[in-house]
C-alpha cells in the first residue's frame, strides 16, 4: 500500500552563469522538503533507504546549497578549491545522517586527488555537517554513489558506478574514510532511484524520510520566518504617557520566535490629567528603509555616540579617496543627513590613495575609527586607527587624530608593505579583553588569498596588538573562494552565551556573501579549533530579491533595543555597491537572520493593536 511521508530531497543545481549561479555554488548539496511525497519504496525508506519518488518539494535556503566541500591545503598554505556532484543522502544506523558524494575540482572538473574515491560527511540534523574524508572504492573515477543501511542485516549497502560504465556493490560494517578498496561485486546499472522535481535548475539526487521534528526544524532554520501574530495586553494601567511608550507588543513569527515592538498609539482623545479608562488603537512601529539608503557607498557602519547616530562608509563615488560622516538623532534621519568630510587622500603624506572600510569602535570610553589606508598602490594597503579627541565631534575632521598604522605587540609592522596587505579590521570586547579581527592577504612570493586573523588588542593604544596574531579562517568553501579566495569584513555580535562573528567572502561582485563563525563563552578565542564555521553563507545574492553581492556588514543597536544590520549590495548585477539597512532577527537557535524583509517582519493586517487604557493618578 502506498503511503505518504514527510521527506527530504537532496540535489545539486545546473550552473547558470558567473553572475547568477556559477559552478562553485551549483555543485553543492541542496535540500528541499516535501510534506506529502509519494514514494514507491516505503519500507526501504523507513530503513533509511531511498526509492523512486515524485512529489511537490519546497526548496530550502533560497534554493541555495547547504553542504559544500572543503578545499585542500598545500604546504605553503594555498588552497585547492573543491566541489561535489551527485550527493547521496542516507540515514545511518544511529538515526543520524550521512552523505556520500563525488568530489570534483571547484568548477566541476575531475579531481586528481579523488580518483576512485567518494567524499563522506556526517550530520545530526541536516543543518550542520562534518566532512569525514575520502573513501576509496575503485581504481578509476567514480561517477555516482549510493549508500543505504540494511536494518535486517545490520550493514550498509554501498553502490557505485565508475567512468567506464561498470557498477558495483559492497557490504560495509561502517561507512568511514579508508584507502583500502572494499570487496565488491559487479551489478547491473539499474538500481538508481529516479526522482522528479520541478525545482528550478535542480539535478535531483535521492529522497529520505525524516521525522516530523527534523522536518520542522529544517523549515524553521532554512526558510525566512514571517509575522503570524501580534500580542498585547487587553488592559493596561499607567499614570503617565511616557509609561505607555515602553509597553511593548509581541510579534510572533512562523518559526515560533518573537520580537518586541513599540506601538505608535492614537492618543488624541486621551486626557492625561483626568483619571479614567479609554479604548485606544495603534500600529506596530516600523522604520522603513528602501534599498539603497546611500548610493555608491560600500562597507557601511553606523555607531551611537553620546546621544547621536553616525554613518560612515567606503566612498565608491570618488574611487575611495574621501571619507564622509553623517550625523543624526535617529537612524532613519541618517538617510537624508548632510555629509561631513573627515579624511581625504591629500591631508597626510602616508594617506595618498585608497581609503577603505571605516568602522567606529568605542574602547575604554573613547571613540576610534578603524580603517585601511595606502600611501600609494593597492599592495601597500594597511590597517590604521584614528582617535577622536576628548569632547570632540565625530563630524569635525579637526577632532580626529592622524591615522596610526596598526603594529604588533613589540611595535614592529604587522605586515611587510608591498607583499602583504591588511584591511577590514574590527574590534570588540569579550570576557574582559579587547580583540581585533582583520583580513590579511599575502601577494608575494605567492598569492594565498585573504584570511581572517585574530589577536588581543591593547585598550590603551588600540593601534597596537597585545598578543601574536592567529589565523581564524581561510576561504575553504566554494562560496568563499568564488571568483577569488577571500575572507574579509568581520564584525562581532557578542551574546550572553556565545560570540557571533559574521564575515564576507568571495569577490566583491554578485558572488559576495556573508558567512558565520561562532564560539561558546569561556573558550579561548585565540584557538582556531574552538570556533565553529557555518558550512553555508547566511546572506547571498539569492536572499533578497534585487540585492546582489550582499556583504561587508556591521551592526548597531537603536534607542528601542532593535539591532540593525548595515550592509552593501548592488541594485542589479551591474549596479554600484550601495548601502542598505535591515533589522536583525534571531532564529530558534539565537543566530542572526539577515534576510527578514520588512513585509515579513511586520505583516499587513497584523500591525494593528488595541487595548483598554486606564489613566491612574496613583504613583
Amino acid at each position: 500500500m502506498e503511503e505518504k511521508m514527510k521527506q527530504v530531497l537532496c540535489y545539486t543545481r545546473e550552473p547558470i552563469d558567473e553572475f547568477y549561479y556559477d559552478p562553485k555554488l551549483a555543485y553543492s548539496m541542496h535540500i528541499a522538503i516535501g510534506d506529502d511525497v509519494r514514494n514507491d519504496a516505503v519500507d526501504n525508506v523507513r530503513r533509511g533507504g531511498s526509492g523512486d519518488g515524485t512529489g511537490s518539494f519546497q526548496p530550502l535556503n533560497h534554493n541555495s546549497g547547504v553542504l559544500f566541500a572543503k578545499a585542500t591545503e598545500n604546504e605553503d598554505g594555498s588552497l585547492n578549491p573543491k566541489s561535489i556532484q551527485n550527493p547521496y543522502l542516507f540515514v545511518k544506523k544511529d538515526g543520524t545522517f550521512g552523505v556520500a558524494a563525488v568530489r570534483t575540482g571547484g568548477d566541476g572538473e575531475e579531481d586528481a586527488q579523488s580518483v576512485g574515491k567518494v567524499l563522506l560527511f556526517a550530520s545530526r540534523d541536516l543543518l550542520e555537517y562534518e566532512e569525514l574524508g575520502l573513501l576509496a572504492l575503485a581504481d578509476e573515477p567514480v561517477c555516482r554513489v549510493a549508500c543505504d543501511y540494511d536494518n535486517e542485516k545490520d550493514r550498509y549497502i554501498m553502490r557505485w558506478c565508475v567512468k567506464s560504465g561498470a557498477c558495483y556493490q559492497a557490504k560495509l560494517e561502517e561507512v568511514r574514510p579508508s584507502d583500502q578498496l572494499p570487496e565488491a561485486a559487479r551489478i547491473e546499472n539499474g538500481k538508481w532511484p529516479e526522482v522528479k522535481t520541478d525545482i528550478e535548475g535542480a539535478v535531483a539526487g535521492n529522497i529520505v524520510s525524516v521525522s516530523d521534528e527534523t522536518a520542522e526544524r529544517l523549515v524553521k532554520k532554512l526558510m525566512p520566518p514571517h509575522h503570524v501574530e501580534t500580542i498585547f495586553e487587553e488592559q493596561v494601567t499607567v499614570n503617565a504617557k511616557e509609561q505607555l511608550k515602553w509597553m511593548m507588543a509581541k510579534a510572533v513569527y512562523s518559526d515560533g520566535t518573537q520580537a518586541l515592538k513599540h506601538v505608535d498609539w492614537d492618543l488624541e482623545h486621551v486626557d492625561w490629567t483626568c483619571p479614567g479608562t479609554y479604548e485606544i488603537k495603534g500600529r506596530l512601529h516600523q522604520d522603513h528603509f528602501p534599498f539603497p539608503i546611500a548610493e555608491d557607498r560600500a562597507d557601511p557602519c553606523v555607531a551611537y555616540w553620546q546621544g547621536k547616530y553616525y554613518f560612515i562608509a567606503t566612498n565608491d563615488a570618488d574611487k575611495n579617496h574621501t571619507l564622509y560622516i553623517r550625523e543624526a538623532d535617529t537612524i532613519p534621519e541618517l538617510v537624508d543627513a548632510d555629509e561631513h568630510l573627515i579624511l581625504d587622500s591629500d591631508t597626510y603624506e602616508h594617506v595618498g590613495n585608497l581609503l577603505w572600510a571605516p568602522e567606529f569602535h568605542e574602547i575604554g570610553g573613547k571613540l576610534y575609527l578603524f580603517l585601511a589606508i595606502t600611501p600609494d598602490e593597492f599592495f601597500c594597503e594597511e590597517s590604521h586607527v584614528m582617535e577622536l579627541r576628548e569632547g570632540g565631534n565625530p563630524s569635525c575632521r579637526e577632532d580626529w587624530s592622524e591615522p596610526r598604522r596598526v603594529v604588533r605587540k613589540d611595535g614592529s609592522e604587522l605586515c611587510e608593505a608591498g607583499k602583504t596587505i591588511t584591511l577590514d579590521m574590527t574590534c570588540f570586547f569579550w570576557e574582559g579583553d579587547y580583540y581585533a579581527v582583520w583580513s590579511q592577504r599575502q601577494f608575494l612570493p605567492k598569492d594565498l588569498g585573504a584570511w581572517l586573523y585574530i589577536a588581543k588588542l591593547d585598550a590603551d593604544e588600540p593601534w597596537k596588538l597585545s598578543s601574536d596574531p592567529v589565523i581564524l579562517s581561510k576561504p575553504e568553501y566554494g562560496w568563499a573562494n568564488n571568483h577569488t579566495f577571500v575572507d574579509e569584513g568581520p564584525f562581532a555580535l557578542p551574546q550572553e552565551d556565545r560570540l557571533i562573528l559574521t564575515f564576507s567572502s568571495a569577490a566583491v561582485d554578485t558572488s559576495y556573501v556573508v558567512g558565520l563563525l561562532t564560539i561558546e563563552k569561556g573558550k579561548d578565542l585565540l584557538v582556531r579549533e574552538n570556533w565553529k564555521k557555518g558550512n553555508y553563507p547566511i546572506l547571498t545574492s539569492r536572499s533578497v530579491e534585487g540585492e546582489f553581492g550582499t556583504g561587508h556588514n556591521a551592526y548597531v543597536m537603536d534607542e528601542y533595543g532593535d539591532l540593525w544590520n548595515t550592509y552593501h549590495a548592488r541594485p542589479g548585477i551591474d549596479g554600484e555597491r550601495s548601502s542598505g539597512i535591515r533589522r536583525v532577527h534571531f532564529d530558534i537557535d539565537g543566530l542572526p537572520v539577515l534576510d527578514l524583509v520588512e513585509e515579513q517582519d511586520v505583516a499587513e493586517g497584523l500591525d494593528r493593536v488595541e487595548t483598554k487604557l486606564t489613566v491612574s493618578t496613583k504613583r
